[in-house]
């Protein structure tokens, strides 16, 4: 495994991080690709051996069982100190008023309920899972500081949302004092690189990391066009963010299933493999619904993709419409 800087700081984390959501749903997993905490367990285990230490969860994921479930099988399994963990806010967690989003009251009640699930006293990094509309920023943002200073999060990351607010909320922390931003989770891959025109240029130039979610297009980079698979196919989200069918994602998919037959590769590595090495791409989050596919994730790091291979996977790309924000 190799491991990297978070942005500008000097926290290290592996370059490929566990995206928990799959895992911890109860004893009676809605599909298949939802597993209770004991078919959770070998994920963590592969994870581990190959030498991940970077593990992504959410307060909403499994109304908090995937929370639950990562802090008993990892923090069960090595010591605290050796594991970076985040955590998100924003999402509602119960019915009612002030079950969700970011003022002050939702962000210091869920850090607390969090570090309850997880059985630990502080997560690495806490981030904000979506911008939200309702809360003054300033109230935000001092919230989260307020959870550094108090030592339950050592670093602060946000998720997809447009660039100018990212902008504005970082030169708003660094105005007041405030612990700012440092990481950032945006949607990025090969079907879909909105972000390339101004989040990741400014992440760049600010030292930001950046954590890709969904870096193989739920699965449609990891496949032949048309196959499908058991959560492509009740995975509620899958259809917002990919229901129109866009001509050059064939071929982009195309692409890479000749390049992989090429390099006797995955498709799945090949599409990593491009994504590893857009800077500042830190660490995708890789969520897997068996474990052989953390192995294959990890081969994705050895894999060099030749300017001529880049370029043939990027040239069918046409611009399309801002998803994922929502």
């Amino acid at each position: 495994m190799d491991y990297a800087r978070l942005g500008r700081t000097g926290l290290e984390v592996s370059r490929l991080c566990l995206g928990c959501m799959s895992y911890a749903t109860g004893p009676t997993p809605r599909h298949g690709w939802l597993f209770d905490a004991e078919g959770s367990r070998p994920f963590f285990a592969k994870a581990l051996d190959l030498g991940i230490n970077f593990f992504d969860t959410a307060n909403a994921y499994s109304d908090g069982g995937s929370e639950e479930t990562l802090g008993r099988l990892l923090l069960g399994a090595v010591p605290r100190d050796e594991v970076v963990i985040l955590t998100k806010v924003y999402n509602r967690t119960r019915p009612g008023p002030n079950g969700a989003g970011l003022s002050r009251k939702a962000i210091l009640s869920e850090i607390d309920a969090s570090l309850k699930r997880l059985g630990t006293d502080h997560v690495d990094v806490y981030m904000i899972h979506r911008w939200d509309y309702a809360t003054p920023l300033e109230e935000t943002l001092e919230a989260l500081h307020d959870v550094v200073k108090a030592g339950k999060a050592r670093y602060l990351g946000a998720s997809s949302m447009f660039a100018w607010q990212f902008v504005t909320a970082i030169e708003t922390q660094k105005a007041n004092g405030w612990t700012r931003f440092t990481v950032m989770q945006n949607h990025l891959n090969l079907l879909y690189r909105e972000e390339e025109r101004e989040m990741l240029p400014f992440c760049r130039a600010a030292g930001v990391g950046v954590i890709p979610w969904s870096p193989l297009a739920r699965g449609r980079l990891a496949r032949p066009w048309g196959e499908g698979s058991e959560r492509s196919a009740t995975d509620g989200y899958t259809p917002a963010l990919y229901a129109e069918e866009v001509a050059a994602d064939r071929e982009i998919v195309g692409k890479v299933v000749e390049i992989a037959a090429a390099r006797g590769a995955k498709p799945a590595q090949v599409a990593l493999a491009w994504l590893l090495g857009r800077e500042p791409v830190v660490s995708p989050v890789i969520g897997a619904t068996r474990p052989e596919q953390l192995a294959d994730a990890a081969a994705a790091l050895t894999l060099e993709l030749s300017l001529e291979e880049i370029a043939a996977l990027e040239a069918p790309y046409r611009p399309r419409a801002v998803i994922g924000f929502a």
